[in-house]
């Protein structure tokens, strides 16, 4: 027994892989391109552990993933492989539609083809997980009722758009040719090893630097935010029990502002790192040019899965954010190496013109 896990060296993809292995003998197969977010490093724990085969690959190498199915024969797929930051996003569409959307088609494509040589039994037990994002349904008003696996998609960024079309062509593959499918659509993410790129990290980096925090717009964009050992533990309750061709919302119920984020950030390393040689850490906030399209209030109802699969996160978001910059502050080695080349020009770049 074995699953083929995509996007296994980035920050979600690491995490479930780590648990996965923690609680399960079940060997994984991490296929990851190793771009920019990809980081071997999040893996380091895993060095010489038979369960854990690593392959470099790009999922839109339809030979190369023909190749991992046909020698190792997984009973599963679990699809974290994405490009996933909306800043990116806009300044460079093409990764995006090529990775989100011909990625998941080529993908889509392997895993048929080995679904359908499978005997009878094992056709039955096989399964694709898609995990996918709460951002393909759009933008909420302040009273509109939260995310539920009916709101219609309206993505808004050329990230969301990828995704959404990403989760068509799942969908489709279930209902044209049988693959049995399951899709995740996650709210924000957060926790150890993720790319600074990304709100909290940026922050907690940026404290520890004395450097500004950048805030778009007024910084009252809210988002629901969800530990990612929460978020794995959901999807290995879907992977085992979800419903074939089913769409799971994931959640953490905890809607914050931006701005909320910041200040609980701040306080914390105020508390577990103080620094009498750097400012105070709230006057490190910014106020920057909003950027384009930014949605304005994302929520998750997560009750599909809690009262079909009895899941519910663990964590409350203060216990989360204590965790999180905790692993930061020990993993400043770690954040070092991520802070050095790509990722300073990436930040140089973005925010070199902003008021």
């Amino acid at each position: 027994m074995t699953i083929l896990i995509t996007g296994g060296a980035g920050f979600i993809g690491a995490n479930f892989v780590l648990d996965w292995l923690a609680s399960s003998d079940e060997p994984v197969v991490n296929l990851d391109l190793l771009t920019y977010a990809g980081n071997l490093e999040n893996l380091a724990s895993l060095a010489g552990d038979p369960r854990h085969v690593f392959a470099q690959g790009d999922i839109c190498d339809r030979a190369f993933v023909d190749s991992l199915f046909a020698r190792h024969h997984p009973r599963a797929v679990v699809h974290f492989a994405a490009e996933s930051h909306v800043d990116r996003s806009i300044h460079g569409p093409a990764d995006f539609v090529r990775t989100n959307i011909e990625g998941t088609f080529t993908l889509l494509e392997a895993a048929r083809a080995y679904w359908s040589g499978l005997a009878a039994s094992a056709r039955l037990d096989f399964r694709f997980l898609h995990v996918s994002t709460d951002e393909v349904y759009g933008s909420l008003g302040a009273d509109d009722a939260p995310f539920s696996e009916t709101t219609p998609y309206t993505p808004n960024s050329p990230y969301s758009a990828s995704k959404a079309a990403s989760d068509h062509l799942v969908r489709a593959w279930h209902h044209t040719y049988g693959l049995p499918v399951l899709t995740t659509n996650c709210s924000n993410n957060y926790g150890g090893y993720q790319f600074p790129e990304k709100l909290i990290p940026l922050v907690i980096n940026n404290v520890l630097g004395g450097k500004p925090l950048p805030i778009y717009g007024d910084g009252k964009n809210v988002r629901d935010w969800l530990y990612v050992g929460d978020h794995c533990a959901a999807i290995r309750e879907v992977l085992a029990r979800g419903r074939v061709g089913e769409t799971y919302n994931i959640g953490g119920w905890n809607e914050k502002t931006n701005l909320e984020i910041v200040h609980a950030i701040c306080n914390l390393l105020d508390e577990l790192a103080p620094n009498p040689q750097r400012p105070r850490s709230l006057d490190l906030i910014t106020y920057v040019k909003d950027r384009p399209g930014h949605d304005r209030r994302y929520a998750i109802d997560a009750r599909k899965i809690e009262h079909e699969l009895g899941w519910r996160p663990s964590e409350t978001f203060e216990t989360g954010i204590r965790k999180t910059v905790a692993w930061y502050l020990a993993h400043q080695e770690w954040v070092g190496h991520i802070l050095s080349g790509e990722y300073k020009q990436w930040i140089e770049k973005q925010y070199e013109n902003q008021d």
